[in-house]
């Protein structure tokens, strides 16, 4: 049974629809209660009226200003006061109309998160895996700043669909060089943060450091110290300062160990099958190859699939450690050595990032993500 107030009628619903009862309220606002009738909270009819900014201000004994400030984590507020004016605000039941808010201010309290990484990697057998993990942790650390969290899944053409969406500002997964997502966030003026380090001079966009290059060191010499003397890289195709840092990082430590740069490039769009295709051809031009490092898991898949084909057994002949620890790696056949990237602290980080910048504190341009975690399994251990 749900009860409704208005101008001094009380109207009473029951599970008949057509059933409905009136009886006219005295000066004091009611509330119907098992036939039993009681005074809402002692308050006298003025209170029926919307508690206002006004109301928690006066009552707290600060400012409107500062009860803005507190309740939307804005302004120079002490922990203390913050904590007053919250409190205070629960007790008297305030609600902040949004809609008014949205009207006077410009701001939709939403923020997005999106991949430049096309579906055929994110998506698939990963089950956007690596997006769903930030995804989880930026929604809750979003909510405790007062803001939703939109997720835009990645598509073929990797520009997501945005001109709808009433947006404050945007998380983007390691945009590419000339990622059409991060333009057109910017052409519309949208505060945005990068997880992982945008590619190219054209994009002066804040980012949390993902460490690609300490990624693929820590890959190699893993690799190395398993017995492997001619470990290839497989890469994407896509300019993305990740494939870009990797293989900086690989050629300079092919170079100290005195091994051939065995590196090739997969198409993105073709996902596992673009792992498969180029790790086929590696082998057959080097035989020797007894190790593939490989960032991206779809890719690395794909190498798993090639590798067993070729006659090769895992891990005896040939090893095989890829990047992100998700669900392609745990259930590959056999189960991938990867990296614990740390992606909760990390999203934290983007979310801390984006919001600084969305009250106009534009100070820090970057923050250096969590070091990662080798986490070992039989794709390498011998």
């Amino acid at each position: 049974m749900d009860t409704q107030i208005d101008l001094g009628i009380l109207v009473k619903k029951t599970a008949k629809a057509d059933e409905v009862h009136f009886r006219t309220l005295p000066k004091t606002i009611w509330r119907i209660e098992s036939s039993t009738s009681e005074n809402v909270n002692g308050m006298n009819p003025d209170s029926a009226r919307r508690i206002t900014i006004k109301d928690v201000a006066r009552e707290a004994g600060v400012s409107p200003t500062t009860v803005s400030h507190a309740l939307n984590h804005r302004g120079q507020v002490d922990l203390h006061t913050r904590e007053r004016v919250e409190d205070t605000a629960r007790k008297l039941g305030y609600r902040p109309n949004r809609n008014a808010q949205r009207l006077r201010t410009g701001e939709a309290h939403m923020i997005v998160l999106l991949s430049s990484m096309p579906f055929a990697v994110a998506g698939g057998p990963s089950r956007l895996g690596f997006m769903m993990e930030i995804a989880a942790v930026a929604a809750a650390a979003a909510l405790d700043r007062g803001l939703a969290l939109v997720l835009a899944p990645p598509v073929e053409s990797g520009q997501v669909s945005l001109e709808r969406l009433d947006l404050d500002g945007a998380l983007v997964i390691e945009p590419s060089a000339r990622d059409p997502n991060i333009d057109y966030l910017q052409h519309r003026g949208l505060p945005t943060v990068a997880i992982g380090k945008p590619s190219g001079v054209r994009h002066t966009v804040p980012y949390v450091d993902i460490h690609s290059a300490q990624t693929t060191v820590l890959l190699l010499d893993h690799l190395h110290v398993q017995g492997a003397g001619n470990v290839a890289m497989i890469l994407g195709s896509a300019q993305r300062n990740s494939y870009a840092e990797s293989e900086a990082a690989y050629r300079a430590w092919a170079t100290v160990q005195r091994q051939p740069s065995l590196l090739a490039r997969a198409d993105e769009g073709r996902g596992e099958e673009g792992g498969y295709q180029v790790a086929q051809a590696l082998l057959a031009e080097h035989p020797q190859i007894d190790a593939f490092c490989v960032p991206v898991d779809a890719f690395a898949v794909g190498a798993v699939r090639a590798i067993h084909e070729s006659g090769r057994r895992i891990p005896q002949d040939v090893t095989v450690a890829t990047r992100y620890d998700g669900i392609r790696a745990r259930t590959c056949q056999p189960p991938l050595t990867a990296v614990d990237l740390q992606l909760d602290q990390i999203a934290h980080q983007a979310i801390d990032l984006l919001f600084d910048h969305l009250r106009g504190d534009t100070s820090r341009r970057m923050v250096a993500g969590p070091q990662a975690q080798l986490v070992l399994r039989e794709s390498s251990a011998r």
